[in-house]
């Protein structure tokens, strides 16, 4: 089991790794090596993550999600492939955690008497200043 929060927990079985070729910088090494990991996890059909913390993630994850559901991570920021695996757990468990905040809803303010009055004054001291910079002498 990985531990993401106090009341979430995922089941290794749920998440699919598979290894790929990485891209980019390496040389020889990056072309005979399949370092890249490509983490699948089902999030529509996991039973440990509550609904709400669900469509959370489904927003949050953005293009990284596919239609049917699934969290599609992939790592290919280190050479070594167990490094890559842990980047992408990492990554995995952060998303999570950060789906499980709620976010604040705003309340709506409006402006206070006083702010109203300053901005008024503040207009009509511009207004004077431009108003002299025209060279129209005042009645």
């Amino acid at each position: 089991m990985i531990r993401v929060t106090p009341r979430i927990s995922l089941d290794e079985s749920e998440l699919q790794e598979s290894f790929i070729r990485a891209s980019g910088p390496g040389g020889q090494h990056v072309n005979k090596t399949d370092s890249a990991v490509q983490l699948r996890f089902d999030v529509a059909a996991s039973p440990n993550i509550p609904d709400d913390v669900k469509a959370r993630l489904v927003r949050l994850a953005g293009s990284r999600m596919t239609a049917a559901g699934v969290l599609i991570i992939i790592g290919d920021t280190y050479r070594s492939q167990l490094r890559n695996r842990e980047d992408v757990r990492e990554r995995l468990i952060d998303l999570i955690r950060d789906a499980t905040v709620v976010p604040k809803s705003r309340r709506p303010t409006k402006p206070t008497l006083g702010s109203k009055k300053r901005r008024l004054e503040a207009k009509g001291q511009r207004s004077d200043i431009k108003r002299l910079r025209s060279g129209k002498p005042e009645d």
